[in-house]
């Protein structure tokens, strides 16, 4: 056990070590962004790159004590071990190729420490249903970066549905278009698109396993429904791509209702276009990630009505997750840290042996990575399938 003192765990920041997000690294330099927004953390240490060189480099970039710069994440286990309990690492944030995720976390809840992972949560069903089996007997906090889930607008469409307010879901069309891997950047060693296109680090899917686990997850969340079957078609555009830059897939839920999802990373002209469509019998609401801060609330022949974030009027998940007063923006890095807002508050009160609020904990875990895992399968099994519908594997 590494859990410190427990009577100033709801006051003092916790200590954090990342592992990835070495330099030249997108990803981790937003988590340590977003961690660090409500000055609830420091980062302490970390293993920065598969390359000790690039790792110590790192290191000296954030000013870290060069003792707590590690070569790998063994020797990041072995040293914050040695530690007294008082100064090791809370918790760590896994940020590297998905080939990682699963031994790395695996190794460091065993060893007593909570953490925080990137999607997708491993690179098969099996590796998914283990790690979910060490997070249950571990008994630690594990939070899983599905970030699109922690925009305010986003928890008041969740709550609205869970309120009633669109009566019983029928249709739910979620589309993530980019267009960043038009060309084979790949072939030009531009280092986010040669691990995502490699299945030895990226897993079975491309543009699925990327950003079509978002868009699964975010009509999860907002709707609650569980797909039933569904029927895809994967399609790799760039000439010797091996794994799919393009995703369309029809859905039926087990409530009945039908649902589209799209996603793509061909769209010519597209950036981040994340958006989600939920219509029910009663109302229907819409959401634009490159627009967050609105949500779009419609009822058959009435006026459409334009809900904002910061508004006195939404629910207290989304004042929960506001920062500042309406109409100042707030958008990708606060949705970020709100994953982290909600994860470090159920790490303090699982450090001082208290029970989180239904609030605290209001972020994806490792179920979700586990039902993105088998969305992942089954898309790949239609793909391949001539019968094409196949059943949600679960």
């Amino acid at each position: 056990m590494i859990e410190g003192s427990k009577t100033d765990a709801m006051t003092r920041k916790l200590r954090m070590g990342m592992i990835g997000g070495g330099p030249g690294a997108f990803i981790g330099e937003v988590h340590r962004k977003a961690a660090r927004m409500d000055g609830q953390v420091d980062i302490v240490g970390g293993a920065f790159d598969i390359d000790p060189a690039k790792s110590h480099e790192m290191g000296r970039i954030l000013n870290l004590d060069p003792k707590r710069v590690y070569d790998s994440y063994e020797k990041l286990i072995e040293g914050e071990l040695r530690l007294r309990a008082e100064e090791r690492m809370d918790f760590v944030a896994v940020t590297t190729p998905n080939n990682w995720h699963y031994p790395i976390a695996k190794a460091l809840l065993e060893a007593g420490f909570h953490v925080v992972c990137e999607k997708p949560m491993t690179m098969d069903v099996p590796e998914a249903l283990a790690l979910k089996d060490v997070v249950k007997k571990t008994k630690k906090v594990f939070a899983l970066l599905h970030n699109y889930t922690g925009y305010p607008m986003v928890k008041h469409a969740r709550w609205m549905v869970k309120q009633g307010m669109l009566g019983k879901i029928q249709k739910i069309v979620v589309e993530y278009p980019q267009d960043w891997l038009l060309k084979r950047l790949e072939l030009e060693g531009q280092m986010q698109a040669t691990w995502r296109t490699d299945p030895k680090q990226a897993g079975a899917g491309g543009c699925l396993g990327d950003i079509g686990t978002h868009a699964e997850n975010l009509a999860h969340y907002i709707t609650g429904l569980y797909i039933d079957e569904l029927c895809a078609d994967l399609t790799s555009f760039a000439k010797g791509r091996v794994l799919d830059d393009d995703v369309n897939v029809l859905l039926r839920y087990e409530n009945g209702a039908k649902g589209v999802l799209h996603s793509s990373q061909i769209s010519t002209g597209q950036e981040n276009n994340l958006n989600i469509r939920v219509w029910g019998t009663e109302g229907a609401v819409q959401w634009w990630q490159e627009n967050p801060n609105y949500l779009s609330f419609f009822r058959q022949g009435e006026p459409v009505q334009i809900l904002r974030r910061g508004a006195g009027y939404l629910c207290d998940a989304a004042k929960r997750h506001t920062r500042i007063p309406s109409g100042h923006p707030e958008a990708f890095l606060e949705a970020f840290a709100n994953i982290y807002q909600n994860a470090i508050s159920t790490m303090r009160a699982a450090i001082a042996g208290n029970k989180a609020t239904e609030l605290e904990c209001d972020f994806p875990d490792v179920d979700d990575g586990l039902i993105g895992m088998q969305f992942i399968e089954t898309v790949v099994a239609s793909n391949r399938s001539e019968k094409k519908w196949e059943k949600f594997h679960k």
